[in-house]
């Protein structure tokens, strides 16, 4: 099969287009024939060697958690799913070598769910990591109706997620984003509010009684400052910021669950939640969808096309 492989660790020029052997299928996975991979900021960084303290990477190194794709095989366990079944997931295991910057992946079931029939191939692949990401803060800090939630960096890919599922959970959502992005933030569902100096004293003035939880998506104090603005400093919940658990907050890892995954895609069936693609780029473009990522800039998610 075809897929994008790294040799060693490196910037987004290590990655080569090359012929691999197809991944074996173990008892409780299904093998995925590809069709899209979401591009995650976390891909890169792997490359890069930055999740080497952490986790075991084995070489030569296929990035990627994302897919969406057709089941080819299944395991010899597999209830779940069988042969032609349409299914998106995160398919992050224990240990990273075999992504899905590929032709295939073998995907253990846990890590999948079927695909929502209204989104496209694109459109499905960029949804997992981001989506469960949101999804998984929001529950951790327990977001439902009559919250008042402040989303930090609600533009980007994970942010537009946690806007739209909180506003689908009758919270009332605050935003930052650069002035670009307020109509945007506007059109899902959420109050704009430009970051930088004098966030919190804008915050203030939008919110007079506080906020009641935060998401945290872009570090840099922004989990700190949202404690400030609320009584209970638990409902904050970042995704880059470990040290938000030592003023009472949560620190959120996100994991893969095809339960989660399945409610994400009713969210979707139902219209309550959209999805926004950057670019969409065929995969021996890997290297240039890492550069796009890394500028820090995009809206919504990149995405690489198979086949």
């Amino acid at each position: 099969m075809k897929a994008i492989t790294a040799s060693h660790y490196g910037d987004p020029d290590t990655l080569e287009l090359t012929e691999t052997d197809d991944p074996k299928v173990g008892p409780d996975s299904v093998l995925v024939r590809v069709r899209a991979a979401g591009v995650n900021p976390v891909d890169w960084k792997v490359v890069a060697g930055y999740l080497d303290p952490i986790m075991n990477v084995h070489f030569p190194l296929i990035p990627g958690w994302d897919v969406a794709g057709v089941v080819e095989a299944v395991g010899l366990d597999v209830p779940e799913f069988s042969v032609g079944d349409e299914v998106f997931g995160y398919v992050r295991k224990d240990e990273v070598q075999h992504g899905t910057y590929a032709e295939l992946v073998a995907a253990p079931v846990r890590t999948l769910a079927r695909k929502p029939a209204g989104l496209d191939w694109e459109q499905a692949a960029a949804v997992p990591l981001a989506g469960l990401t949101a999804y998984q803060c929001l529950d951790r800090i327990g977001v439902t109706r009559g919250d008042t939630v402040l989303v930090h960096a609600a533009a980007g890919g994970v942010g537009s997620f946690a806007v739209q599922i909180a506003v689908a959970r009758g919270a009332r959502v605050i935003g930052t984003a650069s002035e670009r992005n307020h109509d945007f933030l506007r059109s899902l569902g959420a109050e704009p509010v430009s970051y930088g100096d004098g966030l919190e004293d804008r915050v203030r003035a939008m919110a007079p009684d506080g906020i009641t939880a935060a998401v945290d998506l872009i570090g840099d104090g922004a989990a700190q400052l949202s404690q400030r603005l609320m009584t209970d400093p638990s409902r904050v919940a970042s995704i880059v910021d470990a040290s938000v658990k030592e003023t009472g907050g949560q620190h959120v890892w996100v994991r893969p669950d095809s339960g989660d995954l399945t409610a994400l895609g009713r969210l979707i069936e139902d219209g309550k939640v959209k999805v926004f693609i950057e670019r969409s780029l065929p995969l021996d473009q890997a290297a240039e969808a890492f550069r796009l990522s890394q500028t820090g800039q995009t809206r919504g998610k990149l995405v690489l096309t198979v086949g």
